[in-house]
């Protein structure tokens, strides 16, 4: 190492929904940042972007014992808090030179944010400030969503862990429903606004051809209350119990959101529908107009915060992440996302690259058409196939004295 190298401090934050492995993703920048020698402290943003501009920022030698660290990879939510916090457009907003002025009091190098398409937003942002200004900080995004809705990346940390929790749920849910031979339709709505990444993930939940779920209805299509009744009644010449999986974010042809046929919605601080609900209206119309028995079940948090089903592969790679993203800042990285490069999915396989994260943020990738049947209610083995492997291995989840989970937490 050059002696006369001037030594930089890293920040790191977490932003947006958690997910069960965005902690293996912070172990991997932290535990990565902390074994280099050009790199002083390591500084963790608590509630994110918004938490930094409070001046609230914990360093994690201090914080936490090389024990409690290992902790992180089997901690669920996000250690350091979040926050939906949305940087301004424009670079002129006074923001940015207090953000980068107390990046220089911190005597802060590398910036890494860990999120899914806002949080790249806000990669996008800093970076783009830092060029304008001349400053040498080094910004990378580090992906995370369970919606697996990132461009230019093959998945997400977070994704397989969630998809692992959804099928495995489903399947016990189908084993439930199979205990009585009357006529009944389960509606398990799952999340998913604009991709249905994570509803075709119940698919896994079959273990032979015609086994439930024998409908499944992503946001990619548009869905038609009429030609589902007919399905749903087909299904019923397969199985006395039909179980159908749902996106939240299901609409029609006009682009209407089915829960809204029923609820008034809100909107989020950065402009999405609060989607919720059409499960229930489902579960409603089923049993009004086919006159069987219907219930709905809403996934909602658990398949984001479950680690009692996080998938060993997505762990290893969020780990990987992040050691990679430290990595390539020390080689000069900046404005990128990390990226997962699948070489192989059988064997599978994958490396890890580095995207321009301007070409990422405010995009969307939805579940390609052609791994959906022509009908919409369904997905193809291409997405099987696909999906399989990111499910793959079991977390040896620590116990504490009382039996439950020895989960990390900062209160």
């Amino acid at each position: 190492m050059n002696i006369n190298m001037e030594i930089k401090n890293l920040i790191v934050g977490q932003s947006g929904g958690p997910t069960a492995v965005i902690n293996s993703s912070l172990y991997g920048v932290v535990s990565e940042a902390l074994s280099q020698p050009s790199i002083g402290k390591v500084y963790g943003m608590v509630n994110g972007i918004e938490g930094f501009l409070r001046e609230t920022v914990l360093d994690f030698e201090e914080t936490l014992f090389s024990n409690d660290l290992e902790k992180l990879k089997t901690t669920p939510g996000a250690y350091l808090g979040s926050c939906r916090y949305k940087l301004p457009e424009d670079l002129d907003d006074p923001v940015y030179p207090v953000l980068f002025q107390k990046f220089k009091e911190l005597s802060i190098g590398y910036f890494f944010y860990i999120g899914g398409n806002d949080s790249m937003d806000t990669v996008s942002k800093l970076s783009r400030y830092a060029e304008k200004i001349n400053s040498d900080i080094r910004v990378i995004g580090e992906p995370k969503t369970i919606d697996n809705d990132l461009v230019m990346t093959d998945h997400t940390p977070g994704f397989g862990s969630a998809a692992r929790y959804v099928a495995s749920t489903v399947r016990e849910i189908v084993i439930d429903a199979n205990v009585y031979e009357t006529k009944s339709v389960t509606i398990v709505e799952i999340m998913g606004r604009h991709a249905g990444w994570l509803t075709a993930a119940s698919a896994l939940a079959r273990k032979s051809v015609g086994d439930n779920p024998l409908l499944i209805y992503l946001p990619e299509t548009d869905f038609d209350e009429e030609a589902f009744l007919e399905k749903v009644k087909g299904c019923f010449e397969k199985n006395p119990n039909v179980i159908v999986c749902v996106s939240e974010g299901i609409h029609d042809k006009n682009g209407t959101f089915i829960c809204e046929y029923d609820n008034s919605v809100g909107t989020d601080t950065f402009g999405h529908k609060m989607l919720a609900g059409c499960g229930k209206y489902l579960e409603n119309l089923v049993r009004n107009r086919l006159c069987v028995k219907a219930r709905s079940v809403e996934l909602n948090v658990n398949q984001r915060c479950s680690a009692s089903m996080m998938s060993a592969t997505d762990q290893k790679e969020a780990i990987l992440a992040g050691q990679f993203g430290v990595r390539e800042a020390l080689k000069g990285a900046t404005g990128k996302m990390v990226s997962y490069v699948r070489t192989s999915d059988l064997p599978y396989s994958m490396t890890l690259g580095l995207e321009d994260v301007n070409l990422i943020c405010n995009q969307e990738k939805t579940v390609p058409l052609e791994w959906i049947s022509k009908d919409g209610s369904d997905v193809t083995d291409a997405f099987l196939a696909y999906a399989l492997p990111l499910i793959q291995g079991t977390v040896e989840i620590p116990l504490g004295t009382d039996g439950l989970p020895d989960f990390l937490s900062r209160k």
